[in-house]
């Protein structure tokens, strides 16, 4: 276990304290996904959302979060469920964690939950170098949360993706088309505490640079059920075109870019970013 572990982590190169922790979020990431494996969570329910394309399609971005949702919608679906096998399975490799089911104050078809861990415990399970251990607060906390959607929007393929460390296990997922609709409906539809999230518009780049086939049916049907089309006709290509030229010609493009800094390895890469730069990008999805 410890070794499988210590090859996770040899694959981030930590010089800091900021890299070691998020190369840890990452690892307890992979292993919570190994958990619900093992729990047959994945019978019921998929991965999306952007910790599943960092995961399973190489996205060059940090992502906090793991979002799931169901394959079919479930009134008496409870997260908590599943929370001794996480767990379990993390204390196999070392990590002293812990599940919290959130309390919510609003009824919602959105279940969360925080996955706790104790990263100074993590790096003296794994042996870490003492300057490297020197750099993490005895104490301090990595906390991941976890989201499942137990009424998705309909209209949507899953497929089967594997993962070899710590060791081969497969990860029902969405498939591209459908996860590049999700996140069009945020870009158009998010409210983010009246903020831009800028990971939204990193993500569209990368989506339109490699994978630019969106479901728009799935896209219709999540908009939809959100409220933001309420039309009797079909959501086309056309429409889609208006909204995200919309979009665009309102986003604010410096706290965009502020916003998702801290989450990318090269800046470089947001310095193109204007509403020119945008309406480009816009213009490259490919409706399916």
């Amino acid at each position: 276990m410890i070794e499988a572990l210590a090859q996770m982590l040899a694959r981030y190169e930590c010089r800091r304290v900021e890299d070691t922790t998020r190369a840890l979020r990452e690892i307890l990431q992979e292993l919570a996904l190994l958990g619900l494996w093992r729990a047959k969570f994945f019978e019921k329910a998929a991965f999306y959302g952007g910790t599943a394309l960092r995961i399973l399609h190489g996205l060059d971005r940090f992502s906090e979060d793991l979002d799931f949702s169901l394959l079919r919608p479930m009134s008496d679906f409870r997260l908590d469920r599943y929370s001794e096998a996480l767990e379990r399975e993390l204390a196999a490799f070392g990590f002293k964690v812990r599940l919290e089911v959130k309390d919510k104050a609003i009824e919602t078809p959105v279940q969360s939950a925080f996955l706790k861990a104790d990263t100074a415990n993590v790096m003296l399970v794994i042996q870490a170098g003492e300057p490297i251990l020197r750099q993490i607060p005895g104490g301090q906390i990595i906390r991941i949360k976890i989201e499942v959607d137990t009424d998705p929007p309909p209209d949507f393929e899953t497929e089967n993706r594997f993962i070899l460390l710590p060791i081969p296990f497969s990860v029902r997922s969405y498939r591209l088309p459908d996860l590049f609709a999700g996140k069009m409906h945020a870009v158009l539809c998010r409210r983010w505490k009246n903020r831009v999230k800028g990971r939204d518009w990193y993500d569209l780049v990368w989506y339109c640079a490699r994978h630019p086939e969106l479901h728009l049916l799935h896209l219709e049907q999540r908009m939809r059920q959100s409220g933001h089309w309420s039309k009797t006709k079909s959501l086309g290509p056309e429409q889609l075109r208006g909204l995200m030229a919309e979009a665009v010609g309102s986003l604010d493009v410096e706290q965009a870019r502020k916003e998702v800094l801290p989450f990318v390895k090269n800046s470089e890469s947001l310095d193109l970013w204007s509403r020119e730069f945008f309406l480009d990008v816009a213009g490259r999805v490919r409706c399916v």
